[in-house]
């Protein structure tokens, strides 16, 4: 079974852009859970942690690779994800239950704490440098032809991310973002944009677009 190939053209990709930059801001804007309701206090988010350090460590580096590391996220990120598992918005059978009890103030200080620790850097394989290549090209520029755009528009040429929408990737395991792109892909994940771009990649790419974000610093 072939691919059908939509070529634009330079317009209709920059197009496309503005209205994936617009979606996202009303989004924000309509969700009053999305919303960030108080500062949060790290070193009482650092207390509150604890629950939290099976899956994410006890500095929010991830003892798993199936899970996400959260130390230096962007901050508000931990507490909008918080918010929308909370609300049913997002879900996950495990972060369900963790995040009942929660308070709007639990939530800000566990952002606070997570997004005040040291990230960590990302590394490939010198045998994953090519694959790393395809995955730059397409992190970097995107692809006007299946109207990808280039993820650094929102998550930074480092993958460091922009506060507080769009999250750092760099640091995370190889196993954490393919999964996540597959499951933005077949709509297990469908609570932000990240749904309509992953869509259309295919296995090749998001194959290079991990081992290329893995490695990022």
């Amino acid at each position: 079974m072939t691919r059908r190939l939509h070529v634009t053209t330079g317009f209709d990709m920059t197009r496309m852009l503005l209205k994936i930059a617009g979606a996202a801001l009303l989004v924000g804007a309509l969700s009053p859970s999305l919303l960030l309701a108080q500062s949060g206090d790290a070193a009482a988010g650092q207390g509150k942690a604890a629950a939290c350090a099976a899956c994410h460590g006890q500095n929010g580096v991830a003892p798993s690779a199936e899970f996400p590391s959260l130390a230096g996220q962007v901050p508000g990120y931990i507490a909008t994800q918080l918010r929308l598992f909370k609300d049913k918005e997002r879900e996950n059978a495990i972060m369900a239950g963790m995040v009942i009890g929660l308070s709007e103030q639990d939530m800000a200080d566990l952002d606070a704490f997570y997004s005040s620790q040291p990230a960590i850097a990302g590394s490939i394989t010198p045998e994953q440098e090519e694959q790393a290549l395809a995955g730059r090209a397409l992190y970097r520029s995107g692809n006007a032809d299946y109207q990808i755009p280039a993820c650094m528009s929102c998550h930074a040429p480092d993958g460091a991310g922009i506060a507080p929408k769009f999250p750092r990737l760099a640091g995370q395991s190889p196993v954490y973002i393919k999964s996540s792109l597959l499951a933005y892909k077949d709509g297990r994940r469908k609570n932000n944009i990240m749904s309509h771009i992953a869509f259309p990649l295919s296995m090749e790419q998001i194959e290079a677009l991990t081992v290329y974000i893995s490695g990022l610093n």
